[in-house]
């Protein structure tokens, strides 16, 4: 039986291996989460940079790089400030790097997908392991 996500959110994006992935440990851990495609409901600035504030990661972290679109942008380009890579993230979304997940274990870029567990209870994550086998 699934538990409520009790503040458990991922920014998802379907196409993506990875974020189905981190889905699936959630789900196997007994937790379903709030999702959100955020390809169609984006955050927002004060979203975007309170997730990349609780991450406690470099805003360039946060920026998809493999996409196309931020070579087209020269976001790769030296100097590229942070209020630039924000800028880029909020007018195109999928310069945004995934799956973010927001629980009330801490908030990660979920990258590789089995780096989720760290954000779950030990007892949670043993069980997401372990239905993973």
């Amino acid at each position: 039986m699934a538990i409520p996500g009790d503040g458990v959110t991922i920014y998802h994006n379907p196409a993506c291996g990875t974020s189905r992935n981190v889905l699936a440990f959630l789900r196997k851990a007994g937790i379903e989460p709030t999702v959100i495609e955020y390809l169609q409901t984006p955050p927002d600035r004060s979203i975007l940079t309170g997730l990349i504030d609780q991450m406690g990661t470099p805003v360039r972290e946060v920026v998809r790089s493999k996409e196309a679109l931020h070579a087209e942008l020269g976001l790769d380009a030296p100097g590229t400030g942070d209020e630039t890579l924000i800028e880029a993230m909020l007018a195109h979304p999928i310069l945004i790097n995934r799956p973010i997940v927001v629980s009330p274990w801490g908030v990660k870029l979920c990258r590789p997908s089995e780096t989720v567990l760290d954000l779950l209870p030990p007892e949670l994550a043993e069980k997401a392991k372990a239905d993973a086998l």
